[in-house]
């Protein structure tokens, strides 16, 4: 049983787009991060996420941050939204931005590894 009380520890949770997960991934595996993915799917547009779990000393957040910012980018997309004033229900083209981080952080007071 390992037992880590002198450092402050975190877990950070980050929402990515499924085409950034593997490249974020990566790139904070190189920084010597332990990471772990997990599939989720958003609720706005219902659109396939990934939810990383990263622990980490609190010392290592910025780069954590950093690395997630040059590999999770915004995309405008568009969405079919019906027009209202239209005789027919005609879908009108909407432009919606979409991607980038959703990053939480959570601070650790207590964990162990068996």
């Amino acid at each position: 049983m390992t037992e880590n009380k002198d450092e402050k520890n975190q877990i950070l949770i980050a929402v990515v787009q499924a085409q950034d997960a593997e490249p974020a991934h990566n790139a904070l595996a190189e920084l010597g991060l332990s990471v772990t993915r997990l599939p989720s799917v958003g609720g706005f547009l219902g659109r396939r996420n990934a939810t990383l779990l990263i622990g980490l000393p609190q010392d290592r957040q910025a780069d954590a941050v950093e690395t997630l910012n040059q590999n999770c980018r915004q995309r405008v997309e568009y969405i079919a939204v019906p027009l209202e004033s239209a005789p027919l229900p005609l879908p009108a083209p909407t432009p919606i931005t979409v991607g980038g981080a959703t990053i939480l952080s959570i601070e650790v007071e207590h964990f162990e590894e068996f």
